[in-house]
């Protein structure tokens, strides 16, 4: 249109100063976030191990983490304009530094329970930290760039997967050198650091509350669909977290600095091909789906090659298994960056307003379904690797990207049918009312 209506849609060829504060305000959270969240990876699993939990209970220490991110994703998507976004945000951003730090003096506390139960309790902190600040964080987005959501949010996944690249190894490394104390204080400290920034240079928007809920929006078939997807995807991440750096340390003999370079082979690949597909998103919004499906299938094929698994009778090699991780990585990408973008316009086109509200729900309900993945991966993950081995357990783990990816492309397909046969079906509806009419009308 020609008038404010239309021209409110533009796209601006620059950013805003609001804008671009927004942007580095997520982009801090992203990398701080992922950092805290990552560090674990590499010696966490050996350390716990040494204060008496088994690997059962190490992936439910890592899977915790994602069950209350998912309650807190919910409560905080839901009551989001009610708290207000910026608060929101610089609280969680707060919460994440503060038991990072506590995290680092877990290793004095005594072996067995109390340090299990410990572990359980700052982890779940966290995640409620992390489950405010990721919510905020989508929505001030999507809110500030409504023409633009996927290019955005896969830009920004720049730095989260830059955090789940330096996290590892520098918490390797760290570890190391100087001991377990050491990479959380010290990453804790980055984060807590950066919280007056994100005070003076974040905006505050306000908006009213909305009459839809999370049962209206999850209710939808599409977006039903495209939760199992996210679950699927982020229970094959989580998967990876308490095993993947005991399943090299045993079968390669790496040591712990080394390990964390191994994650570089999932996260890297991720981070660089996120914008990519986030722009592909945006400019061919019909090429989602297919990157959906696509996406879930190859991670399928990846898992099933991560052992490799024992049916198929190849040698595990090293230079296998990093390959198969940049492969994964890639396809991790193009399932991620269209969730969003694809369950807002679902929303949209279900008569659910504009407005930060709606964003508040499509935001909490995206960050929930990640979090039941997240929570199921860990645990589903350490239990396998206890009973079968970790080359049957990743095997066993492609069924979920398995059976997304095929339900979502039939949906697609379905989808696709139905639309081509609709015209066809208005106008045989009109030629058989032009034939009933008599001939003077």
């Amino acid at each position: 249109g020609d008038g404010p209506a239309g021209s409110s849609r533009e796209t601006p060829r620059r950013f805003s100063r609001e804008q671009l504060f927004i942007l580095i305000s997520a982009a801090s959270m992203n990398l701080g976030s992922m950092m805290a969240y990552s560090i674990l990876g590499p010696f966490f699993p050996k350390e716990a191990e040494n204060k008496g939990a088994s690997n059962t209970m190490i992936g439910v220490i890592f899977g915790c983490y994602a069950l209350f991110e998912f309650l807190a994703s919910l409560v905080f998507g839901k009551y989001l304009v009610y708290i207000g976004a910026k608060f929101m945000f610089i609280a969680g951003m707060f919460i994440s530094g503060g038991v990072t730090i506590i995290f680092g003096v877990m290793d004095q506390l005594p072996d067995g329970p109390i340090f299990i139960a410990m572990s359980f309790l700052v982890r779940v902190i966290d995640a409620i930290g992390f489950g405010a600040a990721i919510t905020a964080s989508s929505s001030i987005l999507t809110k500030a760039f409504p023409n633009n959501v996927a290019t955005v949010l896969g830009s920004l996944e720049v730095f989260s997967g830059l955090g789940l690249v330096v996290g590892p190894p520098l918490g390797g490394f760290l570890y190391q050198s100087f001991g377990y104390e050491v990479p959380f204080i010290s990453l804790g400290c980055v984060v807590l650091l950066v919280i007056p920034l994100n005070i003076y240079i974040l905006p505050s928007y306000e908006s009213e509350p909305s009459e839809h809920s999370f049962w209206k929006l999850a209710t939808l078939p599409k977006v039903g669909l495209i939760a199992f997807i996210l679950i699927s995807v982020s229970s094959c991440f989580g998967f990876l977290d308490p095993i993947l750096s005991l399943f090299v340390l045993g079968k390669f003999n790496l040591p712990a600095g080394y390990v964390g370079l191994v994650f570089l082979g999932l996260a890297l690949p991720y981070a660089i091909s996120s914008p990519l597909f986030g722009l592909l998103s945006d400019k061919m919004p019909r090429l989602r789906k297919w990157l959906l499906v696509f996406g879930n299938l190859i991670t399928a094929v990846c898992f099933m090659l991560l052992g490799p698994a024992p049916v198929l009778h190849i040698k595990s090699q090293m230079w296998l298994l990093v390959l198969i991780l940049v492969v994964n990585g890639v396809a991790a990408g193009m399932s991620i960056i269209p969730t969003f973008p694809e369950v807002l316009s679902c929303a949209y086109e279900n008569g659910f307003e504009e407005g930060l509200s709606t964003l508040g729900l499509v935001s909490g309900l995206t960050s929930a379904m990640w979090s039941v993945g997240a929570f199921i991966g860990p645990m589903l993950g350490g239990f396998l690797y206890e009973k079968i081995g970790f080359e049957w357990a990743a095997a066993v783990q492609g069924l979920w990207p398995l059976t997304s990816g095929l339900a979502m492309g039939l949906f697609y397909l379905r989808e696709d049918s139905r639309r081509r046969s609709k015209p066809q079906s208005i106008m045989d509806t009109e030629e058989e009312k032009a034939a009933l009419l008599p001939c003077g009308v």
